[in-house]
Parts: structure tokens; C-alpha cells; sequence
């Protein structure tokens, strides 16, 4: 499968405690070094991180706080606190996320593991002044939570993780200094990815039965498919919560299961995103099957030894 050549959105790693921030030209490949890379403030312990798309401004979430930092110098820029601070007894870790434009930054609160005394919330705030523009109150009780920004509509996507009582898919926009919320009628469905074209995203169940692919944004499902399908017995081998979309027309599906000999096993499989149809077997070149981030354009990250992302492209 060739790649296509276009830029991809930055990505954000914690390597050697620095927030490391890549963005790879088009046609890069192999071990990437970072562009830019700051040190969080003395005494954060960050759980969460992201960058603006161009570079001068990193974001990252502790247990107490959002914080914006200069890139060029690592100075902070503002700190929006979360109050009271967490008794982290349950294990919380608050995300942060930027809207497609970059204007905002959504920061998901899991409030109730935290200790509050409230529901979980979700947070608008303005990415360059920290102002609180919106929130909403959610019906969570999330361990932590994933955002991925919508690539066509300005909205965002937000799965909640409640360990085993299940996870909540929402997305969002923020219209009229208020929070346009939808959820969707699930609680058994793990968000994996968005295509890049916006019409499509997957699910897997939280059980680990199936994967489906849903339309944007009423979340019909287009096609389901499980181990069986792939060849696999149902029984032995499962669906995980990793892959994502290689291209608009391709998806990556991971499976895992045991050998005979009771040793943990793990697959890739290429999957036609528009029909369902298995088209075989991918080698992804990593020993982890969560250490897989398809980038849409027909490459993927892995990880170095050092910590630093690897991004591969596969020949055609």
C-alpha cells in the first residue's frame, strides 16, 4: 500500500520527562526526532499533552490543572487549576485536547474518581488566555479519557473509560459560549479512531467481541466484524482496543489471544473500511499490540527503544 504524501498533525510524547512534539515532513520515515520539546514546570506530574499546530505553544494536564507553555522558551503562559485539588485514591488522569482550529482546548475533568464530590465535566477553554469559555456536566464516572478532533466538522470526540462498568462516546463543538453535547446510546463501545475524511469511525466492544465501523455522525453501523471472521476461534482470540484507520479506504484491526502453549499472541489485519472485507494479514513491525498509531495517510507510528516515535510507511 503506498503512502500518501501529505502532512499529518503533530503528535506529543513524554520521553526523558520532557513534552517532545513531532511533525514529520510527508515523505519522513524512521526514528523521529522531535521539533520541539519542553520541560513541564517543577513538581507537575503530567498525565495528559498535546501541541498547537504550529509549534509555539504545548499543553498538558497534571491531576490539578491544565497549563499552556511557550515552546521557544518553556515559560508558562497560564495555568487553569482544577479545585479542590484531587485525593487520587481511584487513579484520575484529566486529558486535554485542541479543537481542529486550535482556538480551544478541551479538557476532560474525571471529577468523580478525583474526589470532587461532583460529576465529571468537560471543559472549554480558550487555548490562549486559559479562560473557561464553557462546561458541561457528564454522567461518567471515567478513569480517564481519549479526545480525538473531528477532521471535517470542528467538533470533537470524547470516550470516557469506567473500567468495568464500560466507557460513554460524546462529541462536541462549542456554539454560542455553550457546549453542543451529543452522546451516543452506548456503553459497551471503546472509540478507536476517526477516518480521515470524517464520514466514518470505529468502535470496538468493550468486551472485546467485535469491531464496527459507525457513520458520522448518527453512528449507524456500516459493518461489524469478529474473530471468527477473521479466521480466528472466538472463543481463544479477541478484537483490541488498538488500530485505527491506515488510509480512508483502509483499517488496521488488532486481535489477541494465546498459542497453544498458553503464550500471549497478537495480530494486524488489513481491513477494506468502506466493505468489510479482510484483505490479509499486516505486519506493523512493532512487539506490542498497543504500540500502533496509523497516522491516515498510509503511515503509521511505532516506538523506538528511546522512547521517540518510528514512523514506517508500507511498500505497495
Amino acid at each position: 500500500m503506498a503512502s500518501s504524501p501529505r502532512p499529518v498533525r503533530p503528535t506529543t510524547r513524554l520521553v526523558d520527562g520532557l513534552v517532545c512534539a513531532y511533525a514529520p515532513a510527508p515523505d519522513t520515515v524512521g526514528v523521529l526526532s522531535p521539533a520541539v520539546a519542553c520541560r513541564p514546570a517543577a513538581g507537575d506530574e503530567v498525565v495528559g499533552h498535546t501541541v498547537a499546530a504550529d509549534l509555539r505553544h504545548a499543553y498538558y494536564t497534571t491531576l490539578d490543572a491544565a497549563v499552556c507553555v511557550a515552546t521557544a522558551d518553556g515559560a508558562e503562559v497560564w495555568r487553569s487549576r482544577f479545585e479542590p485539588q484531587a485525593h487520587p485514591v481511584h487513579g484520575h488522569r484529566p486529558a486535554c485536547e485542541l479543537s481542529p482550529d486550535g482556538r480551544v482546548l478541551w479538557v476532560y475533568r474525571p471529577d468523580v474518581l478525583a474526589g470532587r464530590d461532583r460529576p465529571d465535566q468537560w471543559v472549554a477553554v480558550d487555548a490562549a488566555t486559559g479562560e473557561v469559555l464553557a462546561r458541561t456536566d457528564l454522567e461518567t464516572a471515567g478513569h480517564g479519557g481519549i479526545q480525538l478532533p473531528h477532521p471535517a466538522s470542528g467538533r470533537i470526540f470524547l470516550n470516557v473509560g469506567e473500567g468495568q462498568d464500560g466507557t460513554v462516546v460524546h462529541h462536541a463543538s462549542l456554539a454560542d459560549g455553550r457546549i453542543d453535547l451529543v452522546g451516543y446510546p452506548w456503553v459497551d463501545r471503546c472509540l478507536i479512531d476517526l477516518s480521515p475524511d470524517g464520514h466514518r469511525f470505529l468502535t470496538v466492544d468493550h468486551a472485546q467481541n467485535d469491531l464496527a465501523v459507525h457513520a458520522f455522525p448518527g453512528g449507524e453501523v456500516a459493518f461489524t466484524l469478529t474473530a471468527e471472521d477473521f479466521g480466528h476461534d472466538p472463543e481463544a482470540v479477541y478484537l483490541e482496543w488498538s488500530g485505527g484507520y491506515l488510509t480512508s479506504d483502509t483499517l488496521v484491526a488488532t486481535l489477541v489471544g494465546e498459542t497453544e502453549d498458553e503464550q500471549d499472541w497478537f495480530g494486524h489485519y488489513l481491513v477494506d473500511a468502506r466493505s468489510g472485507r479482510i484483505r490479509g494479514e499486516f505486519d506493523a513491525r512493532t512487539a506490542e499490540p498497543y504500540d500502533l498509531l496509523p497516522l491516515g495517510d498510509g503511515s503509521w507510528l511505532t516506538t523506538d527503544s528511546s522512547g521517540h516515535p518510528v514512523r514506517r510507511t508500507a511498500t505497495p
